[in-house]
C-alpha cells in the first residue's frame, strides 16, 4: 500500500483521508470501519489518561540513568520554544520515562518511541480538547505508520532508531498537519520531511536499556515533528515523495551494521562513560 494512493483516492472521491484509511483497513483485513475507529478511540483515551497521570512526574526507572528529565522540564521556564512545544516535550519525556519505569504506555509506534506521538497527542488535547478531531488525525497518523511497517520497518533491531523515533516523528507530523488542515497531500509532505530529518539515526541504547539516549530523543523528535508540520502547512514540499522516503529508510536500515541496531554494542553505547556507568549499575 502506498500512502500516495490513499491521498489520491481521497482527492478523487472528495472524501476525508481518515475515512479512506479506515476503508482501506476494512478492504485489506475485513475489520469493520466502526470497530477500527472504536479501537483507535480506546488507544487515544489511554494516551490522554496516562499523559495526565504522568505529566512532569519524577520516575524511578530501572537503571536510574533517567527519571528526572520530565520533572526538570516542567519546572523550567522556556526561553525559546513555544508553550505548545514545551507541553509536547514534557509529555514526551513523561511517557518515555514512564516506559523506563515499567509504567503503562501506548507503544505507538514502539515502546522506545512511545513519547513522540503520545507527546503530541497530549499537547493537542490540552490545547483544544476536541476528541473527534484528534481521533481523525490519529487515524491518519496510523495510516502513515502502517505504510512504514509494510514498506520498511518499525523495529530498531531491524532498521535502527530511524525506524522508531523517525517513524514516530513522521506519524506525529502528519497528525498535526491533518488536525489543522485536513489536507492529505500536506500530511504526506510533513511525514516525508520528518522522516528525512532523522534518516540514518542509529539505535544505540546504553546497556540495551531504553533510557539513554532514548528518553531525550523522544523530546527532541516532537520538535522535529512540529517543525516538519509547520513547513508543510506553509506550502513547503518534500521533493522526494513520502513512499520513496520510506523505501529509502528501509534500505538505510538494512545497511546499518548490527552494532547500530539495538544491540548496545555501538554508537554512544560503546563510549567509555557508558561502559563505566554499566559497571557501576546494581540491578
Amino acid at each position: 500500500m502506498n500512502f500516495g494512493d490513499l491521498v489520491k483516492r481521497s482527492e478523487e472521491e472528495k472524501r476525508p483521508l481518515h475515512e479512506v484509511i479506515l476503508e482501506e483497513e476494512y478492504e485489506e483485513l475485513g475489520v469493520p470501519v466502526e470497530l477500527t475507529r472504536k479501537g483507535a478511540a480506546k488507544i487515544l483515551r489511554a494516551i490522554i489518561r496516562e499523559g495526565a497521570r504522568n505529566f512532569g512526574k519524577k520516575q524511578k526507572t530501572l537503571t536510574g540513568m533517567t527519571g528526572m528529565n520530565a520533572w526538570k522540564m516542567k519546572n523550567y521556564k522556556q526561553k525559546l520554544i513555544s508553550e505548545f512545544n514545551r507541553m509536547a516535550m514534557i509529555s514526551a519525556l513523561s511517557f518515555a520515562e514512564s516506559n523506563a519505569a515499567m509504567g503503562r504506555i501506548v507503544a505507538c509506534p514502539t515502546a522506545g518511541a512511545c513519547g513522540v506521538m503520545s507527546g503530541i497527542v497530549y499537547a493537542l488535547w490540552k490545547k483544544d480538547e476536541n476528541f473527534d478531531k484528534l481521533l481523525d488525525s490519529f487515524i491518519v497518523a496510523g495510516g502513515i505508520g502502517d505504510v512504514i511497517s509494510k514498506k520498511a520497518t518499525l523495529a530498531g533491531a531491524e532498521g535502527g532508531c530511524q525506524a522508531e523515533i523517525g517513524s514516530g516523528a513522521a506519524m506525529a507530523a502528519a497528525m498535526l498537519t491533518y488536525y489543522y488542515t485536513g489536507d492529505g497531500e500536506k500530511c504526506a509532505h510533513a511525514a516525508a520531511i520528518a522522516l528525512k530529518s532523522l534518516m540514518g539515526l542509529v539505535c544505540d541504547p546504553v546497556g540495551g536499556f531504553v533510557e539513554v539516549p532514548c528518553v531525550k530523543r523522544n523530546a527532541t523528535a516532537v520538535n522535529i515533528a512540529i517543525a516538519s508540520s509547520e513547513m508543510a502547512m506553509a506550502g513547503i514540499e518534500s521533493v522526494i515523495p513520502f513512499d520513496e522516503v520510506v523505501e529509502a529508510m528501509g534500505k538505510v536500515g538494512r545497511a546499518l551494521p548490527e552494532s547500530l541496531r539495538e544491540t548496545g554494542k555501538g554508537g554512544i553505547a560503546a563510549t567509555p562513560t557508558a561502559k563505566r556507568i554499566l559497571k557501576g549499575l546494581k540491578l
